[in-house]
């Protein structure tokens, strides 16, 4: 699998199949039984602890499940700029908050939040330090239609603006609608799905140039 700058990439599956676990491998969390994740040239199984550590603060931006209660939006969606000893965090985010529609909720607390705006903090958090790939593991699970639809399309156009490769697990077919490329886990292989064709062809087929 490659994926460029810019470009949303959806990984198709049902539960078990084995998504979270690809994910994990790319974060640096798993090491693989053999080959290699590469961003940018840059071997993630080969990295020392404190560089995988870098690695996830900068490089990656992860599309979490979980906001600390009790913090104001502009806080945890700043938590990652505050590890990284960036001054005033809170208020460097609140632009990006504002582009997701939160510039009206920045200092409500996350249990005066609702699903959807919790959502957008999260994706805020994951954007915020301008990560070269953007992993994201089942983002709208939670959410009705509607909103599944307003957070898929601002994952897509901020990574597009902000030129972040998006990986996005799913066992929602709706989310091929705003993928650039759609690859599924089947019987423990990684295959392309062409989405206009209805075919499935091996993952190793004509590899695109890309980020990892």
């Amino acid at each position: 699998m490659r994926i460029a700058r810019g470009e949303f990439v959806a990984l198709y599956g049902p539960s078990g199949s084995g998504k979270t676990t690809l994910l994990e491998l790319i974060a640096g969390l798993l090491a693989p039984d053999r080959g290699s994740v590469l961003v940018e040239g840059r071997d993630v199984v080969a990295m020392s602890r404190s560089e995988v550590n870098e690695y996830r603060l900068r490089d990656l931006g992860i599309v979490g499940h979980g906001l600390t209660p009790g913090w104001r939006a502009s806080q945890s969606a700043s938590l990652k700029l505050m590890l990284s000893n960036v001054r005033s965090a809170p208020r460097k985010i609140e632009p990006l908050l504002g582009r997701l529609g939160l510039g009206d909720r920045l200092h409500h607390r996350t249990e005066q939040l609702s699903m959807g705006e919790r959502q957008r903090v999260l994706i805020a958090l994951a954007l915020s330090t301008d990560p070269k790939l953007v992993l994201a593991d089942e983002p709208t699970g939670n959410l009705d239609t509607q909103l599944t639809r307003e957070v898929l399309g601002l994952l897509r156009d901020l990574c597009r603006e902000r030129e972040m490769a998006l990986l996005l697990a799913t066992h929602d077919p709706q989310v091929a609608t705003f993928a650039d490329r759609v690859y599924e886990l089947r019987d423990g292989r990684l295959q392309t799905y062409t989405q206009d064709r209805g075919s499935v062809a091996s993952a190793s087929r004509s590899p695109e140039p890309g980020l990892w």
